[in-house]
């Protein structure tokens, strides 16, 4: 494979353009709703017609707007219909010829759309996941060539630094430095590991990359892989998520096909594999030491830092670990610059976030924004705000790991740092409305309960202190609590933060510790004498 034939194949995919283009969203939340019917029925009634040469009924990956699926949309109409079922498909087809459809559509230039900017999810609902041809047509794999015949790897480095990427995993680390580390360190072999094991409640993001744009994943894995001197790569994905998994099996195999992956790529003396490794649905494996003692084998539980994985991970070997969404914004930095990167967002957080917007909102679904934006414009603009009668309270931002934002400090830019001022934290991309109808004492208690079941108790103050927090929680939530019990639940959050081993128990007094802050009255209603 080299450039040409890059373009070769790029072309033809442009050239079986049709007239019109039927777009099915056959993601996991449509397929559960029976889109796969939807679509069977569309391409039954399109076969039937004088013109059906005119019409291609694509298969498409998520396109956003999850709640009101399944999605259909129609090119180059503009017509985003939702809620469909195979039933509709008549008047679908019908409205091809100038027939008016009466079925319930999308407004495109609504704030949900116009507000997202699209970079990681940006052939998301737009191209067939499991045809890697319509991938190249969408310019994937290009980034690759030019960094293996156009740049050194000290020079990829640089340009990941220079766009100021930071990791999209939750901890906000910059990418290039950590890119460097690896780079630096000496070692007889050395990994890149895709940590695809997204387990935060109400979060679907990286899912929904895998399943929609696997290329994008893999080519920027491979770049990551050409930069610090790897040849091997590792995705490593929930049980849970069996249409990601089958879609990236499906784009490692087309992708050796073509000789985008594997040895000699593009004619050069880089090599790369990736293989799959599939978790059982263990939260802590979302920590890197826990998720590379998985892949090896072994039970998923953390051990010590230092050493990092990115001088001793995989096997003791140097160990690049990003997650899926920080591979996906690579190839963008190669084709269109650092500095366009870094123009998007704010300084010290550049780029977009993948956000899971969920919960007591009229528009859940995914969106894609620039950093620095307020909590205000993604709630209340993007998401429709709260359903008629009742009224928005908070919005929990980073999972287990995060904490609880209340209405009146909505007007916050959603930035590393500023929900870090607050208690909270960017997480992967979880963001869970409540409204008035939400116990903020119950939130926590949900996710100290999620915290609890997840530990993977191999430190004392994780596994016990989980335990005893969570009984304090559901003694104040069935006014039984005093004030003697808050006090204890303050001092035993800051003693399970402070000295739990891993990243899980350090952080899961968070929603505990932010809603005290921001709704102590809740937790003081609930109090005898």
């Amino acid at each position: 494979m080299d450039l040409s034939e890059l373009q070769a194949i790029a072309g033809r995919e442009q050239s079986r353009s049709r007239r019109w283009t039927i777009r099915c969203c056959t993601s996991s939340g449509c397929q559960a709703a029976q889109a796969h019917s939807v679509k069977a029925r569309l391409n039954e009634l399109i076969a039937d017609l004088p013109h059906s040469q005119q019409i291609e009924v694509r298969e498409v990956g998520c396109m956003g707007c999850c709640g009101q699926g399944p999605m259909v949309a129609v090119d180059p109409d503009r017509r985003m219909y939702h809620h469909v079922t195979a039933a509709h498909a008549p008047q679908i087809v019908a409205a091809l010829s100038g027939n008016g459809d009466g079925l319930p559509q999308l407004d495109p230039e609504s704030p949900f759309f116009t507000r997202q900017v699209l970079v990681v999810r940006k052939n998301g609902g737009l191209i067939d996941p499991e045809r890697i041809e319509a991938a190249i047509g969408a310019g994937a794999y290009r980034a690759l060539y030019h960094a293996l015949h156009e740049y050194s790897p000290a020079e990829v480095i640089d340009l990941i630094q220079r766009s100021g990427l930071r990791g999209r995993g939750g901890a906000g680390y910059p990418t290039g430095l950590k890119w460097a580390t690896v780079a630096k360190s000496p070692g007889r072999r050395k990994f890149v590991v895709c940590n695809g094991d997204e387990g935060d409640p109400g979060a679907f993001m990286d899912r929904s990359v895998l399943e929609s744009d696997p290329h994008l994943v893999l080519e920027g894995m491979a770049i990551a892989a050409y930069a610090v001197g790897a040849d091997q790569g590792y995705v490593y994905v929930r049980g849970e998520y069996p249409l990601a998994i089958t879609r990236l099996n499906k784009a490692i195999i087309q992708a050796k096909k073509y000789g985008l992956l594997g040895s000699q790529i593009f004619d050069s003396a880089f090599d790369f594999k990736v293989e799959i490794r599939v978790g059982a649905g263990a939260f802590v494996c979302g920590e890197e030491t826990a998720l590379i003692a998985s892949i090896e084998g072994r039970r998923g539980q953390p051990r010590p830092r230092p050493p990092y994985p990115a001088e001793r991970g995989l096997w003791g070997c140097p160990t690049l670990i990003n997650n899926v969404e920080t591979f996906a914004n690579i190839t963008a930095i190669l084709d269109r610059g650092p500095e366009w990167f870094a123009s998007i967002g704010v300084p010290g957080s550049t780029g977009t976030k993948v956000f899971a917007l969920t919960g007591a909102i009229r528009n859940p679904g995914l969106i894609e924004v620039p950093m620095g934006i307020s909590i205000h414009t993604i709630v209340e603009e993007m998401g429709g705000g709260a359903a008629e009668g009742r009224q928005l309270k908070a919005v929990q931002t980073g999972g287990p790991s995060g904490g609880c934002i209340p209405a009146n400090l909505f007007d916050t830019p959603v930035d590393y740092e500023s929900l870090a001022a607050l208690g909270s934290i960017m997480g992967s991309g979880g963001m869970v409305v409540l409204d008035s109808n939400n116990s903020m004492v119950d939130m926590a208690r949900f996710y100290m309960e999620f915290c609890r079941d997840e530990s993977c108790g191999k430190c004392a103050p994780c596994r016990v202190g989980t335990v005893q927090l969570h009984l304090l929680l559901q003694r104040i939530a069935a006014g039984e609590g005093s004030v003697a019990d808050i006090a204890q639940m303050e001092e035993l959050c800051a003693l399970v933060r402070d000295t739990s081993l891993c990243g899980l128990g350090q952080s899961a007094p968070n929603p505990v510790l932010s809603t005290l802050r921001f709704f102590r009255h809740e937790y003081d209603e609930l109090l005898i004498g």
